[in-house]
């Protein structure tokens, strides 16, 4: 019986979650190989998809904003409401139960990717326009979308320090600053 036949993409996506998993277990020092051997494959088959460590680890960045964006459309309310993508976005933030990216391990790699910020710049642009072009008056656009940043800067650098009870809270207090559309002073 032959064997499996060959998926590229889903190796590729095998590859990355034995990374993110390589990642928490090992630290951010982690081998190539010892990437390759968490997800089954050979070093060359990992090398195939991603170069370096630094090409995974950026591999693993375009996964994350990905999901964030499916996760974004998913939560987008169907009428076409002023604040229906940033209250998309607030629930998007606050709905991600993903432990890779407060893990300290996976913040310390990403601090060592230089192609870091130049990603997160292209997202945020994208997102940033999304939220101004959303109906709500820029102050109050500006003001959730640092709030959003905080949230996130909170859950990387101080993972587990607030109760889910003070994260709805949160969330439930820049959900109804959507419900207005003028300015906030």
């Amino acid at each position: 019986m032959p064997g499996e036949q060959r998926n590229a993409p889903r190796t590729r996506s095998e590859v990355l979650a034995a990374a993110a998993r390589a990642l928490i277990e090992q630290g951010p020092n982690v081998s190539l190989d010892a990437v390759a051997k968490e997800a089954g494959v050979s070093k060359g088959g990992l090398l195939h998809h991603f170069r370096t460590k630094q090409a995974l680890i950026v591999g693993l960045i375009e996964e994350w904003f990905d999901h964030y964006d499916v996760t974004v459309e998913r939560l987008l309310e169907p009428e076409d409401t002023p604040g229906r993508w940033t209250r998309a976005h607030i629930r998007a933030t606050f709905e991600t139960d993903d432990d890779l990216w407060s893990h300290p391990s996976v913040v310390t790699a990403l601090l060592g990717v230089p192609e870091l910020q130049q990603r997160m710049d292209v997202a945020a642009t994208r997102w940033r326009q999304q939220t101004d072009s959303d109906g709500l008056h820029p102050q109050r656009a500006d003001l959730i979308s640092r709030a959003l940043d905080g949230v996130t800067l909170a859950d990387l650098l101080w993972r587990g320090q607030e109760s889910a009870e003070e994260r709805e809270h949160t969330r439930d207090l820049l959900l109804k600053l959507t419900e207005q559309t003028g300015p906030l002073v």
